[in-house]
This record gives structure tokens, sequence and C-alpha cells, in this order.
């Protein structure tokens, strides 16, 4: 097989694919969340997608919320085989979060408290001598969970991360 001198770049992100618990709950959360609703909604029970996934085989619900900028958010109940939560903590090693970008950040704030999510502090904007560079100044952002204790984060980018 003759192998390309092209580089290849990987520079589009299709969807992130988050393990949840319970399928309606979550469809729930992300509605609040994003403001839409599911654009896909199935099942799935196959022994060879499964073992793609380093599983014995693979029986689960999906749901698919597509934001604005193509990314679909994949939220997927696995019935079997039924996975432990995985607790992720910010700082643990191979944790990672989802940063959603917003115009208004006050009205998401305040349409998620209203839905009864809470946050895991209050939010934060970044200030002088806390953060590099300086064009990130006013940046504002505010950290929380899904129900099953996937890392969220919401944005409101200035200067340098708002690139």
């Amino acid at each position: 097989m003759a192998v390309s001198s092209t580089p290849i770049n990987l520079t589009l992100a299709a969807h992130v694919g988050i393990s949840v618990s319970d399928l309606d709950a979550s469809i729930a959360f992300y509605t609040a969340l994003t403001g839409r609703e599911p654009v896909a909604q199935g099942t799935m029970h196959s022994v060879p997608f499964g073992k793609s996934q380093g599983l014995p085989v693979a029986k689960l619900r999906y749901a698919t919320i597509n934001l604005d900028n193509s990314l679909g958010i994949d939220l997927i109940q696995f019935q079997e085989p039924v996975g432990e939560r995985t607790g992720g903590m910010a700082n643990r090693p191979g944790s990672m979060h989802l940063c959603l970008r917003v115009d208004d950040f006050d009205a998401v704030y305040r349409r998620m408290k209203d839905a009864g999510y809470d946050f895991l502090g209050d939010d934060y904007t970044f200030i002088e001598g806390e953060v590099t560079p300086d064009a990130a100044l006013g940046t504002r952002v505010a950290y929380f969970n899904d129900p099953d204790g996937t890392n969220l984060e919401i944005i409101r980018p200035e200067g340098g991360f708002a690139s």
C-alpha cells in the first residue's frame, strides 16, 4: 500500500460522545443547556460495533443534539454491558470537559439555574495577574456537571480566547 506524502490534517470535530446512565434525564439536561431538541434518536444492538469499542457487545439507546457549528453531542446509554461512572474530576489525568461558547452568558447561566441545575462554584472572569496572555482578560467561565458527572463549561471568550 502506498503511503501519501501529503500531510493529512484533522481540523474538524464531528461529535462528542457522552456515555449516560439515563438517556431521558440526559436529553432533558442537554435540551435545557443548549435550547435544542435531539435531531436523532434510536437504538443499536451489535456485537461487531461493541467489539470495535473493546466491548463484547453494544446494546444501547442514543440521541444526538446538534450545535450551530455542526458539532453533535451524542448521548449514549449502554444497556449491555452497563458501565460504572468514571467520577472524572477536572484535575484527574484522562478526564475531559466539553466547553460551550455562549454570547449571552447571563441568559444561559440563568436558564440552567432556573431549570434546577447547579454550578460547581461561582462564575469567574479572568483578571490581570491570574492569566496570560493579557488579551484573555475579561473571559468569563462557569463549570458544572451533567447528571452523570461529565465535566462541562460555558465560556464567553474575550481577546486571545475569542479566536
